[in-house]
């Protein structure tokens, strides 16, 4: 697998060349700063090549070109912002990048209640607590209906848990649920949250799922002209939240889209942190199943309070939690032999470690959440020491 390592820009307090130190080979970045819906800039994303190549790296990954509300919704100006994605492949590919990340979750992105959550050993996670949303889905949002949403026992437990809330933790928590993308400096306050949950009435999970087939059918061909694979990233965490839908979550959601849009540049950003937090998906398994069509991957690890959906999780170390990284690997690398016996010119995958828990330096340096310098480098060494082992010659798969 190619090592990548994502990257906010300047901004980010953790810098290319930390990447490269780490054991990087190309960045994985986008333009947090351009509107979503406009076209970006071709003078941007050369500024953007030159930081990247300044910090001895490349830039191999765009994640992501985001996708309004409008094209989620087909409401407003939805037709434009199309046509602004297509033309902005088309500049990425001038540029020399040729995979492109993105997400279709509505209104949220990831979605986390902590963001810094203090582990068994002093290192600080992100975690989604399930009693923690729901307190703040009924008592602090206050979403009409949302009460029918949960079992008589989650409500309980989440009204005696918000009676229990300092004023500070509830502010954290709107806070943390209400973050916007990683990268931006934007979010939701619970009035503007409300608004555009509204946004979606009427929309079925069905109904959302045709829409991410219109959109697919109208960017797929401009990716396959241009030489880009685009790759839709899971949902996270991968059940409804909050009332609204969330369609790529399990190996029947992406074999849906996938067959809806049959072309090879239509593929999968696969995540085990985000796909893991289900019990019942079963990654080694989806990996093989999905994998001709897997243009990215994002390897984290979880580790589920419960076996049920949904459920409290935080982020583990890489190699713990209750995804068998061993065997996720194992499959990509067979895919990857698979794709080299097939003369691809995509046969390696590229791969960063997702997310990763602050330790040691970390714990001042203030960086976005969920990607720390050492946490992560500490993540790639641990799966670069895998993915070495089974591509060994006399010991390995190959």
């Amino acid at each position: 697998m190619r090592h990548t390592w994502r990257w906010f820009g300047p901004v980010d307090k953790v810098s290319v060349e930390d990447a490269a130190q780490a054991g990087a080979k190309g960045i994985v970045s986008a333009l947090h700063h351009i509107p979503t819906g406009d076209v970006w800039p071709v003078e941007e994303i050369a500024k953007r090549h030159e930081a990247i190549k300044a910090g001895g790296l490349f830039w191999d990954v765009v994640e992501s070109v985001p996708v309004s509300e409008s094209i989620k919704t087909q409401t407003g100006d939805w037709r434009q912002h199309i046509s602004n994605w297509q033309e902005t492949l088309r500049r990425l590919s001038s540029s020399g990048i040729r995979t492109v990340c993105y997400n279709f979750m509505p209104v949220l992105d990831w979605t986390r209640t902590d963001l810094r959550w203090p582990t068994r050993h002093g290192a600080r996670a992100m975690r989604f607590d399930l009693i923690d949303f729901v307190a703040f889905d009924i008592h602090l949002l206050e979403r009409p209906g949302a009460a029918e949403d949960y079992d008589e026992g989650l409500r309980e437990q989440a009204a005696r848990r918000f009676a229990e809330m300092l004023e500070d933790r509830r502010e954290a928590l709107s806070k943390n649920v209400g973050a916007g993308l990683p990268g931006s400096a934007d979010g939701y306050t619970l009035p503007q949250l409300r608004d555009h949950l509204a946004t979606y009435d009427g929309i079925s999970r069905d109904k959302l799922q045709q829409h991410l087939v219109d959109f697919l059918s109208e960017v797929t061909p401009v990716a396959e002209e241009v030489g880009i694979n685009i790759c839709a990233h899971p949902d996270d965490p991968p059940w409804a939240l909050l009332g609204l839908p969330r369609i790529l979550s399990t190996e029947a959601d992406y074999l849906h889209m996938l067959n809806k849009v049959d072309s090879r540049a239509n593929g999968v950003t696969f995540c085990t942190g985000s796909l893991g937090a289900r019990g019942d998906n079963d990654l080694p398994a989806m990996v093989k199943k999905l994998a001709p069509r897997i243009h990215f991957v994002h390897l984290r690890n979880v580790h589920r309070d419960e076996e049920t959906t949904p459920c409290s999780f935080f982020e583990d170390e890489h190699l713990e939690g209750h995804t068998d990284m061993v065997a996720v690997i194992a499959e990509l690398l067979a895919e990857e032999k698979r794709r080299q016996a097939e003369g691809r010119a995509d046969h390696e995958i590229p791969m960063r470690p997702d997310h990763g828990q602050e330790i040691l330096d970390d714990l001042t340096r203030g960086a976005q959440p969920g990607y720390p310098a050492i946490g992560r480098l500490k993540g790639l060494a641990e799966l670069r020491g895998i993915e070495r082992a089974l591509s060994h010659s006399r010991y390995g798969l190959s």
